[in-house]
């Protein structure tokens, strides 16, 4: 049997399937049960059988989830919560106080913008928007003494672009502050901010980690035991956790996770190159494009450019709302990461939140998140819609 400590040493796909369990020891199961309790016998008061009094403190089926998700990232310790956004607002509130400033970026995810904006402001939270690959208006942005989060996406959404995360952890770290990267679109398969000088990292688990569009959830994993000890105080304290059916769906999405990328990045790369030369696209956005201005960061730091694409549609937001409309196999739905295709209109969907403020996306922009189905269809059926 191969120790956790063995295990920690292996590939991404071998940690993938095996970090955080041990076939069961009374009755071999290979895949972690689904632990459906709230509660648990203690031995005696104040004796906690294995660590466990009460499911919102700590679940088995969600521990197995969180130590895999810490092996994935490369980090000390990892939390699951219930989405995304409930990953980002524990950290928010573990992590500053009223009064402290953040950088984020200027075209950050709506959900995102909108948590900050319109929760973590009143509250007493200021934020400066920024250009995440320009690291001198990041540099400027910055408060020493009052800035305590530097917030990257990398690739954004939706417009795709590239931080340098070790030159942002440099900056985060010269004014005392912390590095947060939402790595929600690269997954821990192509990207790994922890070992590039990050502190924190979030997730969407919805998306590429769950991959099958049939999980909600969220995580936080970080490499600081201080910074654990804050985080694990507000999940416990704020609840908004991982149910135990929602990690073990979650567990299954991971185990395939190296495979999926693969895939996702095969199609998404022909997607690109298909767009890039077609006149009823004005402009892709994709770092594996030669083009893209962050090609060479995105390169240096990913092992794969991953599976979104966006793009703005010659005729401006009527035939973006058309080609929208008119794709067979690309569904119109919000969210990405799923094995099947996806196309949105961010302007009127998923950044609807945004508009009117300085992060407001182009009205002709569309977001594809490419799935895994056969390349040359989906390939025809944007041909179709554009056509």
């Amino acid at each position: 049997m191969v120790s956790q400590t063995e295990r920690e040493k292996t590939g991404f796909e071998t940690r993938a399937i095996h970090a955080g369990y041990e076939p069961d020891p009374t009755t071999g199961a290979v895949i972690p049960p689904i632990y459906a309790t709230s509660t648990y016998a203690q031995d005696g008061v104040g004796g906690l059988r294995g660590g466990y009094e009460y499911s919102r403190s700590a679940n088995p089926t969600r521990t197995v989830l969180e130590a895999n998700l810490a092996a994935l990232e490369e980090g000390e310790r990892g939390f699951a919560f219930a989405s995304g956004l409930a990953a980002e607002d524990a950290v928010l509130r573990a992590l500053t106080e009223p009064g402290q400033h953040l950088v984020i970026p200027d075209d950050a995810y709506g959900g995102t913008f909108r948590l900050v904006d319109k929760v973590a402001g009143p509250w007493g939270l200021r934020h400066t928007p920024v250009q995440v690959a320009d690291l001198d208006a990041v540099r400027a942005a910055v408060e020493p003494g009052r800035t305590r989060i530097v917030w990257a996406e990398t690739p954004t959404n939706p417009l795709l672009n590239i931080g340098d995360i070790e030159a942002l952890a440099g900056i985060a770290h010269d004014a005392g502050a912390l590095l947060v990267v939402d790595n929600t679109f690269a997954s821990p398969y192509l990207q790994q901010p922890l070992t590039l000088g990050a502190d924190v990292v979030v997730h969407s688990t919805t998306k590429y980690v769950g991959g099958h569009s049939d999980v909600v959830g969220g995580a936080v994993v970080v490499r600081d035991l201080d910074l654990a000890e804050r985080i694990g105080f507000h999940q416990n304290a704020m609840g908004a956790v991982a149910g135990p059916f929602d990690a073990w769906l979650t567990l299954r999405g991971i185990r395939t996770l190296a495979l999926r990328m693969d895939r996702h990045c095969d199609n998404a790369e022909q997607v690109a190159a298909f767009l890039d030369v077609h006149p009823g696209v004005t402009q892709v956005y994709y770092p594996g494009l030669p083009g893209h201005p962050g090609h060479e960061v995105a390169a240096r730091q990913m092992r794969r450019f991953g599976g979104m694409v966006s793009l703005r549609v010659a005729g401006g937001e009527e035939q973006a709302l058309a080609l929208c409309e008119r794709t067979r196999i690309f569904t119109l739905g919000e969210s990405l990461g799923g094995v099947e295709s996806l196309i949105e209109h961010p302007g009127r969907m998923t950044h609807a939140s945004v508009a009117g403020t300085s992060l407001e996306v182009p009205p002709d922009l569309v977001r594809l998140s490419v799935g895994i189905e056969t390349a040359e269809d989906l390939l025809a059926d944007l041909e179709q819609a554009l056509g």
